[in-house]
């Protein structure tokens, strides 16, 4: 189910009915009528298929579903704000957000154009503020606009793990997570996790969107994400919290045939030195612990020819040219039995990089999501002995 079908104002209603103890005491709370908050829990649980209250002689009393749902739709009030805030509105302006257009929004929505720019509309009237700003033919968020949508998409996560929690009462584990992998761990340890979590799970969907940590830090706020894995920041703002996974140990590596390779010794740092590297732009922890090698001997760091980091990419020009890069031995694990590239050496100095799995510090993972972490953390452990 989509979480955003859910009608925030029944939602609302079961919460009233928990906090209250009766749909009479409900009602008058939330300025209803008895028969409108009856209907709404009745509709509630015929959308979910499942019963969310007892109704007992002396009121009603939540199940341990209601309960489930009660904690998820909390916290998405929150991030909601206003209680005048609608289902439609809000779907209107996710789509908006995505979309960038009222045209592609409307499309995508299957909707009238016309409908959409009217929920865009009535909801800046209830947030009291301006959200979107023309640009000729797209839109923008204004400030306040980005963290509505942010906001909107996190209420939305927490809906989804409310729906796969609900269905994990039923005894059917599924739901749908997302993983934004970065390139160290796409290569073995999201690989064998996936597996390994999929015989156990096969009926949750797995979505792994790939990119660096700056294209996915964005989306994992958002709550488009759900955890993402790669290499460990230094520095992480307060909202962002990171688990240590391995250590990864890169090591030099070139062209099968490189100068360098047959030589059939170490290479000196004036060696390496000497030839075009092939490494990823700044600010990557690992460009940096590269400049390092060469600083601390008192050389100027060599010609950086070719700043990328796409493995693809990295391992077609080495087999071009006399290319040098500090890679880990798993990501190009096929390349090096085959032949086509060597290992050099172990860089002079100590290369060394954590892999993390970087979560929302307030996210509360799913049974199911929690149950996927701690696969990875497991096949971590058995991927290396440097554990972090």
């Amino acid at each position: 189910m989509d979480p955003s079908r859910l009608n925030l104002r029944h939602l609302r209603a079961v919460a009233a009915v928990i906090d209250a103890g009766s749909v009479s005491a409900a009602a008058r709370a939330v300025n209803l009528t008895q028969p409108a908050v009856t209907q709404a829990i009745s509709k509630l649980e015929a959308q979910l298929g499942v019963r969310l209250f007892d109704r007992c002689p002396d009121g009603m009393k939540p199940t341990e579903a209601g309960w489930v749902l009660n904690r998820r739709s909390a916290v998405a009030f929150n991030l909601v704000g206003s209680s005048r805030v609608t289902s439609p509105q809000m779907r209107a302006f996710v789509a908006l957000a995505r979309h960038g257009s009222y045209t592609t929004a409307a499309a995508a929505m299957d909707m009238r154009e016309p409908s959409l720019h009217r929920a865009v509309a009535e909801l800046s009237l209830v947030v009291g503020q301006k959200l979107v700003e023309r640009r000729g033919r797209s839109v923008a968020l204004t400030r306040r606009g980005l963290a509505t949508a942010r906001a909107f998409r996190l209420a939305e996560a927490e809906l989804r793990s409310a729906l796969s929690e609900l269905e994990g009462l039923r005894g059917r584990e599924v739901g749908r997570i997302v993983i934004g992998a970065m390139p160290l761990c796409r290569a073995q340890l999201l690989p064998n996790a996936i597996g390994e979590f999929h015989r156990l799970y096969p009926d949750v969907d797995i979505a792994v969107v790939e990119g660096s940590h700056t294209e996915l830090v964005g989306p994992l706020r958002d709550g488009e994400i759900d955890l993402m894995i790669g290499a460990l920041r230094d520095e992480l703002s307060a909202d962002l919290a990171q688990q240590p996974l391995f250590i990864d140990r890169p090591v030099v590596l070139a062209r099968a045939h490189h100068p360098l390779a047959r030589a059939r010794r170490l290479p000196t740092v004036q060696e390496l030195a000497a030839y075009p590297w092939i490494l990823p732009p700044r600010p990557a922890p690992l460009r940096r612990q590269w400049e390092e090698i060469f600083a601390d001997c008192g050389l100027s760091w060599p010609r950086v020819a070719i700043e990328c980091g796409s493995v693809i990419v990295i391992r077609q020009l080495l087999m071009r040219e006399d290319y040098l890069t500090v890679l880990s031995p798993a990501q190009v694990a096929v390349e090096l039995e085959a032949g086509w590239l060597e290992r050099i050496c172990a860089p002079p100095g100590e290369i060394k990089r954590t892999i993390a799995l970087t979560q929302r510090t307030d996210w509360r993972p799913s049974q199911v999501q929690q149950r996927f972490i701690d696969v990875v953390q497991d096949q971590a452990k058995r991927l290396t002995p440097n554990k972090a």
